[in-house]
This record gives C-alpha cells, structure tokens and sequence, in this order.
C-alpha cells in the first residue's frame, strides 16, 4: 500500500473578499481621518515644518495595517 498523502501540495492562499476589504478599509480610513487632522496640526505646531505626513497619508497608513489585522484574525 502506497502513501498518498506526502505528494500533496494543497497550498491555500488566505486571501480576503476585495469588496469586503474596500468596505472595512474605507471605514476605518474615514474614523482614522479626524484623528489623523489632529495629530497632523500638532506636529505642525510643535515641529513649526510641513515636511511631516498630511492627514491623509496618516489615516492611509493607519487604515492599511489595521484592515490586514482585522482579515488575520
């Protein structure tokens, strides 16, 4: 009797629904923005330059390392 079982090569890419991943991205982008306005004229303020991240770069960052976390759960 043969082993069939060492030739498998099942490999499974987990990989989220696209409509389901804009949809959770574009949430969290959309609560991440006030937050990311804040912090943005703070560093302004603070730093006095405009050379540091604008809101939407923040809140773009932010949306993209938390959607994956959400879908890796």
């Amino acid at each position: 009797m043969t082993d069939q079982t060492s030739d498998v090569h099942v490999t499974r890419a987990h990989r989220p629904p696209k409509a389901e991943f804009a949809v959770y991205f574009s949430i969290i982008f959309l609560a991440a923005l006030p937050l990311a306005l804040i912090a943005t004229l703070l560093s302004v303020l603070r730093n006095g330059d405009l050379k540091t991240k604008g809101p939407i770069a923040r809140a773009w960052s932010q949306a993209r390392i938390i959607t994956p976390m959400i879908f890796s759960a």
